[in-house]
């Protein structure tokens, strides 16, 4: 109820099932918050459209139900206005993307874009100064860092690289653009563990 929120009002969005894992928070082109998250009882990607600025009422969507998917979402607001949000297909151990065809995410397209191993863990999205999505992701197999620079701005297509792999790294990712138009990342070391930052000088505004 203020900026320091020393008060709140707290309201329960979606309560059918066991939901509300691995939550992202973006603010749409309408002014209203936009939240994608997991449905852990159907393990089903879903995503609630805040009606207003408070989110006291919401319209919740399914966006992909083919196999076990939703896990480590992140969303961002696209250069179109429109939602655009990273996370696990776990059935086929793939990094996928839902494309919002609308700012309310009521229809997408879903796209794999990286399934070369069992990757996909530990999403996080921004949205390179080229206007393109570029995510960071954990490769389980490989116990590696990677990131995807989408090559449009639905990232329907994407160049994946591999960033760090000396050791167990690449888990809890968050990535934005810093002020010299590159991505920069945050994550976890594991098998040392630390904390790592990394910004791949070569991707400005991504590929």
């Amino acid at each position: 109820n203020n900026p320091t929120c020393t008060t709140s009002t707290n309201t329960t969005i979606d309560n059918v099932g066991n939901v509300g894992r691995d939550t992202s928070i973006t603010i749409g082109t309408n002014g209203n918050p936009i939240i994608s998250y997991l449905d852990s009882t159907n393990f089903y990607l879903k995503v609630a459209a805040c009606n207003n600025p408070t989110c006291t009422t919401s319209t919740i969507t399914t966006i992909d139900n083919a196999g076990l998917v939703g896990q480590y979402t992140s969303i961002a607001i696209g250069i179109n206005g429109n939602p655009i949000i990273s996370y696990l297909d776990n059935t086929n151990g793939a990094l996928k993307i839902a494309a919002c065809n609308n700012p309310t995410c009521t229809t997408s397209t879903t796209t794999t874009i990286d399934s070369t191993s069992a990757v996909g863990y530990h999403t996080s999205i921004t949205i390179g100064t080229n206007g393109n999505p570029i995510v960071s992701y954990y490769d389980i197999t490989n116990s590696a860092l990677k990131i995807a620079a989408c090559n449009n701005p639905t990232c329907t297509t994407s160049t994946n690289t591999t960033i760090d792999s000396t050791g167990n790294v690449g888990y809890f990712t968050s990535i934005t653009i810093g002020t010299n138009g590159n991505p920069i990342i945050s994550y976890n070391d594991f098998t040392n563990g630390n904390l790592k930052v990394f910004s791949p000088w070569w991707m400005v505004g991504s590929r």
